[in-house]
C-alpha cells in the first residue's frame, strides 16, 4: 500500500495568536496544575518490523507519507528548544525506532544537547530486532536507558501474537543489551486474558536471566482497531496476585513521575515493575510530552488533540514561536486522561502513530 498523510485527530493552529494571559511565557515548561515536564517522547516513524494484534492490523496500514515524517535537522531544532527549557530526557519510540536508517544520527545530535541544569539523558523503546547490530554505535553516539518490548518467550505465541517469526532477533537484541553497560535495562510486557497471563512469572524469570528488570503494561485502549476491551484487560492486581506466588513483593517508594510502580522480589536487588495507566492512573504526577513523526505535539498519550509544529518548522516560524506552541499545548493539559469516565473518547491514532 502507498503512503498518505493521515491527518486524524483535531489540529490546534500552528500557533496561538495570543498566549493565555495566566500562561508563562519564560522558564521550565509547566502545565496549569504545575506539573514541570522534564521527558519528551519523539517518535522518529510509525513503521513497525511487528504486527502485534493490540496494536494494528497486519495488513492495511496506511503509513505516514516519506515527506511528512520529520527530518533529522527539525528533530534537533525543537529538541534543542525544549531542551533549554528544561527537558531533560528524550526517548525515542515508534513504530519501532531503529527502522529510522539515521538513528545513529539522531541520537548524536540529541545527546549533544544540554539544559540549564546540564547534559540530557538519551532514552529508547524497541522491540529488539536489529539492536544487537547497531547497539555499540547507539551508546557511542550517547544513548543512556534503554526499554525493549517482549510479550512472551514461547516461540508459537510469539508468532501468533506479532504475525512475525522473529523471537530469535528480540533474543538477540536482548542478549546484546544484557552485556552492554546501559542500566538500569528494563523489558516491557503488555500483560492480555488469554493471552500470556499464564506467562508472567515466566518472564520476570526470563529478565532476572538477563540482569533486567521487567515491567508488565495494563492493556490500553490504544489500538488502530479500537477493539479494546476493559473486560479482558489484565488488571495490576491480577498481575501483582500472580507474582506474589512466587516471590515476596516490597513496595519501593519515591516512584516520583516514573509512569511505573516498582516492587522488590524477596528481597533482593531484583525488582518489577507495574505501569497500571487503566486501574491506578499516575496523572498527576505525569511530565511527558510527545512529538509524533509528522510533527504534532501532543500532551496526553490518550489526547484527541494535536499541536501542528510543521507550519512553524518548515514556513518562516521563530525559535519563539517554537517555544510558545510547546508551552500552549502543555498550558492546555488536562488533569487526567479520563479512561475511567463514561464520555471517554479512544485516540483516532493507533499506538503505533502516536509513539509510545
Amino acid at each position: 500500500m502507498s503512503a498518505v498523510p493521515i491527518r486524524l485527530a483535531e489540529r490546534a493552529p500552528s500557533a496561538p495568536r495570543t498566549a493565555p494571559a495566566d500562561m508563562p511565557t519564560s522558564g521550565p515548561l509547566v502545565d496549569r496544575y504545575g506539573r514541570v515536564h522534564r521527558d519528551l517522547r519523539v517518535s522518529l516513524t510509525d513503521r513497525c518490523s511487528l504486527r502485534c494484534t493490540y496494536c494494528m492490523p497486519e495488513q492495511g496500514n496506511e503509513w505516514l507519507a516519506r515527506q511528512s515524517i520529520l527530518t533529522l535537522d527539525e528533530i534537533e531544532r525543537v529538541a534543542r528548544i525544549a531542551a533549554s527549557r528544561g527537558i531533560s530526557t528524550f526517548r525515542l519510540t515508534g513504530g519501532e525506532p531503529l527502522l529510522r536508517r539515521d538513528i545513529v544520527a539522531v541520537t548524536e545530535r540529541l545527546g549533544r544537547l544540554e539544559t540549564p541544569d546540564g547534559p540530557v539523558t538519551i532514552a529508547m523503546t524497541t522491540n529488539g530486532i536489529g539492536l544487537d547490530r547497531v547497539l555499540p554505535a547507539l551508546i557511542e553516539a550517547g544513548l543512556g536507558r534503554l526499554n525493549i518490548s517482549i510479550d512472551t518467550i514461547r516461540r508459537e505465541r510469539f508468532h501468533d501474537l506479532t504475525r512475525r517469526d522473529r523471537l530469535d532477533d528480540v533474543f538477540a537484541g536482548i542478549r546484546a543489551a544484557a552485556a552492554s553497560p546501559l542500566r538500569p535495562l528494563k523489558l516491557n510486557a503488555v500483560a492480555m486474558r488469554g493471552v500470556n497471563d499464564d506467562e508472567l512469572v515466566d518472564l520476570v524469570q526470563f529478565a532476572i536471566d538477563n540482569d533486567a528488570q521487567m515491567r508488565f503494561i495494563e492493556q490500553m485502549p490504544l489500538d488502530a482497531g479500537h477493539t479494546w476491551d476493559r473486560s479482558q484487560m489484565v488488571t495490576r492486581d491480577e498481575i501483582l496476585e500472580k507474582l506474589s506466588a512466587r516471590w515476596s513483593l516490597e513496595p519501593i517508594q519515591g516512584r516520583g513521575g516514573a509512569p511505573a510502580e516498582t516492587w522488590r522480589l524477596d528481597g533482593t536487588d531484583r525488582t518489577v515493575g507495574v505501569i497500571a495507566s487503566v486501574t491506578a492512573p499516575f496523572c498527576g504526577a505525569c511530565d511527558r510530552l510527545r512529538l509524533t513523526a509528522d510533527g504534532q505535539l501532543r500532551n496526553c498519550l490518550f489526547s484527541n488533540r494535536e499541536f501542528d509544529l510543521v507550519p512553524l518548522l518548515r514556513g518562516s516560524g521563530s525559535d519563539d514561536e517554537i517555544e510558545q506552541l510547546l508551552r500552549g499545548c502543555i498550558w492546555k493539559k488536562l488533569p487526567g486522561h479520563a479512561i475511567n469516565d463514561p464520555g471517554f473518547l479512544q485516540p483516532d491514532r493507533g499506538m503505533n502513530a502516536i509513539g509510545g
